[in-house]
């Protein structure tokens, strides 16, 4: 007799965790709890993807992707409190993500795929020197830009699965934007306080997915007995 599927929570349960912290520090951040309280619960969601990642491979880039998840955790965390440490943290973040994608770049990409990496890569610079060129400086929201820009095109560029990995780097990519535009033009609006967290999150989330799933079918002889 075949065995029953195990339920997610059982296969997977850093991956359920996080997905109840993440929904967790949304939802409870409109109620009386003191938002200071729930930033731990923040930096949870993206640290339990850390462990997911690294407890379901057992190779050097399953680590640096759990590496890249406490990077977010803590860039989350920080935005906040301080905005210029959350800024050097994803600058961290987005540089660290660019390495992992290189690592598993395509060897060929056609004219289509070129023209869209080079406008991911340099669109991010653009759009900062218009939300806060002035504030930042030139050299500095070009250099952030080029960051984030260059972690979204190398995952696009990569080997990885673009409905998951890409898609979830553009995610992030639209999330860290908006958190800039909610300190310009879209100060005092509450649409950066209730779509920044979800995208920066689900973006994440399909990031550490599609990456976990490929590095596990292309190397099952690193895979880890754990199942979480």
């Amino acid at each position: 007799m075949a065995r029953a599927p195990r339920p997610l929570a059982e296969k997977r349960p850093y991956l359920v965790a996080s997905i109840l912290a993440a929904l967790a520090f949304y939802y409870l951040r409109a109620g009386p709890w003191p938002e200071l309280w729930l930033i731990p619960l923040k930096g949870a969601a993206l640290a339990l993807l850390a462990l997911y990642a690294w407890a379901r491979h057992g190779g050097a880039d399953a680590r640096l992707l759990a590496v890249l998840m406490l990077i977010a955790g803590a860039a989350d965390m920080a935005a906040e409190i301080d905005g210029l440490a959350a800024h050097v943290l994803y600058f961290a973040y987005h540089v660290v993500g660019l390495m992992l994608y290189l690592r598993h770049r395509r060897l060929l990409l056609d004219r289509r795929e070129k023209i869209v990496a080079v406008a991911l890569l340099l669109a991010p610079s653009a759009v900062l020197a218009w939300l806060v060129g002035e504030e930042w400086g030139g050299i500095t929201s070009a250099a952030y830009g080029l960051a984030l820009g260059g972690m979204a095109a190398g995952a696009w560029a990569s080997t990885f699965p673009r409905t998951r990995v890409a898609a979830g780097a553009m995610l992030v990519l639209a999330g860290d934007l908006l958190y800039f535009a909610g300190t310009g033009p879209l100060l005092g609006s509450p649409v950066p306080q209730i779509f920044t967290w979800p995208l920066m999150y689900l973006g994440q989330l399909l990031i550490a997915l599609g990456v976990v799933g490929t590095l596990r079918k292309r190397d099952p002889q690193l895979k880890l007995v754990s199942s979480r």
